[in-house]
């Protein structure tokens, strides 16, 4: 396929992507699983870390989706691989900083080469086979992290896995970059549209998961007027997260996608964002689980930093990259983080149901804000068009 054919393709999301998105969301409940029953800050670190690997193998596989052609009869087969490799992988979670480390790593560090070395040899263009070279050279570096600190003891296996995680993080933020040889995207035949739509269906799909665990939570707590209080409160603060960015943020992404030049770096940006996105919905996700337990219980600083310090990461993030992309829209985002640390601390100490309903005052005033900031945005990026 020419670079000019490759350019005008437009391509839809296929049933394929989304069956394959389903394996990675499975994760949320499994990442959340693992954190409540180790909460402590060693627990987080272990959760942030396989976090970060799960994330790592979805942004890849989906970028080669993209950039090779989930059409196509070898992007497909690549797709299923690691689509089996990623269920058994994500499947280990509770166990893999357990016994079973071994068996989190090894489909972990297959799905990493495999996808690098088939993109690095089946890319359309030569610009892409060596950014997919480049990419493959930062799983170089991984991957043997990864196996030694399988082999290690449960201690040193975190500070092992920490850094092989950092090394693929930072790898998709950056682009896998190599000295003196970087990926110039400003030029690069890119379907954007169709990963922008790749992005939102992964949101609803990371949302959807975390309205499942919530309601395992309630599903395993007595019904009583504090319990349905607390579920239906929780289940309000999700809606509200829901709405802070489909409530016409997913347009700004698409229209300010379609009108820049480098319709690359804010997907890449958008990708990024994931990494908190999802960890904020875990934390949430565990404190949900932790106040519809106990709604009339004590307050704890592990239980506001759950509750407050999820939605936190979820809307500041949203606020980075409307300040990267777009440098609109952020400052009320900004302000209900600050609204949020400050609930947090004011509600230290009472009951969880107390805390809920705060957390949900805070965040209807922000979905009502941002109703008017988005429309205004929306409306000068018409005018612009236009003109």
């Amino acid at each position: 396929m020419s670079s000019a054919s490759f350019a005008s393709v437009r391509r839809s999301v296929a049933p394929l992507e989304l069956f394959f998105d389903l394996v990675f969301v499975f994760a949320i409940g499994q990442l959340a699983e693992h954190l409540l029953h180790e909460l402590s800050w060693r627990g987080a670190a272990e959760t942030a870390v396989m976090l970060v690997a799960v994330l790592s193998t979805w942004a890849l596989t989906s970028f080669d989706a993209t950039f090779l052609d989930v059409a196509r009869a070898r992007t497909r087969w690549l797709v299923l691989a690691v689509m089996g490799l990623g269920l058994f992988m994500n499947a280990q979670i509770p166990h893999a900083f357990a016994g079973r480390p071994w068996a989190f790593a090894v489909p972990l560090v297959v799905i990493l080469l495999l996808v690098d070395l088939a993109a690095a040899v089946t890319a359309p263009t030569p610009v892409l086979r060596r950014h997919y070279r480049r990419v493959t050279a930062w799983a170089v570096v991984s991957v043997p992290l990864w196996l030694i600190g399988a082999a290690m003891d449960h201690g040193p296996r975190l500070v092992w896995w920490a850094v092989a995680a950092a090394v693929d993080m930072l790898g998709v933020w950056l682009a896998h970059p190599l000295p003196r040889d970087r990926l110039s995207s400003r030029n690069l035949v890119f379907d954007a549209e169709h990963m922008v739509e790749r992005i939102r269906l992964f949101i609803i799909i990371q949302l959807g998961e975390t309205v499942l665990t919530i309601g395992t939570a309630i599903s395993g707590a007595p019904v009583d007027a504090a319990t349905v209080t607390a579920g239906l409160g929780v289940f309000v603060a999700l809606v509200c997260l829901c709405a802070s960015y489909f409530q016409g943020g997913e347009d700004i992404l698409a229209r300010h996608v379609a009108t820049t030049a480098d319709k690359l770096l804010p997907v890449r940006r958008a990708v990024s964002g994931q990494y908190p996105t999802l960890a904020g919905l875990v934390a949430l996700a565990v404190g949900a689980e932790l106040a519809i337990s106990h709604p009339t219980g004590h307050g704890s600083t592990t239980l506001s930093l759950l509750l407050f310090g999820g939605p936190i990461l979820y809307v500041i993030t949203q606020a980075w990259w409307y300040r990267a992309s777009t440098g609109q829209a952020w400052g009320v985002r900004l302000l209900a983080c600050l609204a949020l640390a400050l609930a947090g601390a004011v509600t230290l100490r009472l009951p969880p149901l107390v805390s809920v309903l705060v957390l949900d005052l805070v965040l209807v005033a922000l979905v009502i804000a941002l109703r008017g900031v988005h429309h205004r945005v929306l409306t000068g990026m018409t005018s612009g068009t236009r003109t």
